[in-house]
C-alpha cells in the first residue's frame, strides 16, 4: 500500500521502532527490497537520492508506486536529500509521497526558511516533509552530501527549527557519517543527545549513515527515539561484491537473469538483518 511518511512514521513513532529507507539504484534492488520487506512484514521507505533518479530515469517512479499500490505491506517513495526547492517540487510532480529538504550546510535562519517554503508546498498536496538540522559526516565519495566533521544537533534548537518550519520528521546528528567508515575509524553513536532531542522534540527522528555502524547502538537508537534509519551503502556493497564473485572470470556470462538473483540474495540477507535490528518485522499488523 502507498503511504505519505506521516502516517507511515505516526505508527513507529508510537511503537518506538524505526522504519527502513532503503536506497535502491535500480529496478531489481527495487523489487528485491520489495520482497524481503513483504516476507518480513515490514513497513518500507523506498529512498531515492536525486543523483540515484538521474541514473534510474524518472520513468521508473510510475513502476515503483504500481508496486506500492498493490504491495502488502505500506511503502513510502521518498526524496532523499532534495538540495533545492525546485528539485523537490519536481519529485512531488513525479509521485513522490515524501520529500526531504537538506539545507542543513546553510546558517539556521536559510534553513528555516528554505523548509518553510517546502512545507507550505507539500502540505498543499497532502505530503510529508523531513529536514535536517546538524551536518551527517561523509566518509568518502561515494557517501551522500555531508560535512567532513559532524556539527551535533542541539536540543533547543531541534525544538525552535520544528516549531518554525512545522517539519513532520526531523533528521539529526548524533554521530553518524555517510558512507562505508574508513579502517581504524570507530563509531560511535551519542544516544544521550538522542534521549535528550526526543525528550523535547516528540516528533519522528530520522537516523541518516545508518550503515556501517555497531549493531548495539543502532538496535538502541530505534528503541529510544529515531523512526526512519536510512540504509544504503551496506545493501549496494553486498549486492555488488557478490555480483562481482558471479562474474568471475567468465566473460560469456551476460544475461541478467543469470547474474543478479544471487546478488539480490546477498542484499537482501543484510536487508533482513536491518529490518530485525530496527523492530520492524511484522509492523505491517499495525497499519
Amino acid at each position: 500500500m502507498l503511504m505519505n511518511g506521516i502516517d507511515l512514521l505516526r505508527v513507529a513513532n508510537e511503537a518506538s521502532f524505526a522504519v527502513p529507507a532503503f536506497n535502491i539504484s535500480d529496478y531489481a534492488m527495487f523489487t528485491g527490497i520489495a520482497d524481503i520487506c513483504e516476507q518480513k512484514g515490514a513497513p518500507w521507505i523506498v529512498a531515492i537520492h536525486p543523483d540515484e533518479l538521474k541514473h534510474t530515469g524518472p520513468d521508473l517512479i510510475a513502476a515503483i508506486i504500481a508496486r506500492a499500490h498493490r504491495s502488502s505491506v505500506p511503502m513510502t517513495i521518498h526524496l532523499d536529500h532534495g538540495a533545492s526547492y525546485e528539485q523537490v517540487l519536481g519529485c512531488i510532480q513525479l509521485g513522490y509521497t515524501s520529500v526531504m529538504i537538506d539545507a542543513s550546510l546553510l546558517p539556521f535562519e536559510e534553513n528555516v526558511a528554505i523548509t518553510q517554503k517546502v512545507v507550505h508546498a507539500a502540505h498543499a498536496v497532502g505530503l510529508s516533509v523531513e529536514a535536517e538540522l546538524g551536518t551527517i559526516g561523509a566518509n568518502d565519495s561515494y557517501g551522500e552530501s555531508g560535512a567532513k566533521e559532524v556539527t551535533y544537533t542541539v536540543a533547543s534548537d531541534a525544538v525552535r527549527f520544528v516549531e518554525l518550519t512545522g517539519v513532520d520528521s526531523l533528521a539529526i546528528a548524533i554521530g553518524t557519517f555517510h558512507g562505508l567508515y574508513p579502517k581504524g575509524m570507530k563509531p560511535e553513536l551519542k544516544l544521550d543527545l538522542l534521549r535528550e532531542i526526543k525528550a523535547v522534540a516528540p516528533l519522528p527522528l530520522v537516523l541518516h549513515g545508518g550503515s556501517n555502524n555497531p549493531d548495539d547502538e543502532i538496535g538502541e537508537a530505534a528503541r529510544c527515539g529515531i523512526n526512519k534509519i536510512n540504509i544504503s551503502s551496506d545493501i549496494k556493497v553486498a549486492y555488488h561484491q557478490k555480483m562481482r564473485e558471479v562474474l568471475g572470470t567468465d566473460i560469456q556470462l551476460r544475461e541478467p537473469n543469470a547474474i543478479q538473483p544471487a546478488c539480490i540474495e546477498a542484499m537482501n540477507v543484510v536487508a533482513a538483518q536491518k529490518i530485525d535490528l530496527f523492530g520492524a518485522t511484522g509492523k505491517v499488523s499495525l497499519y
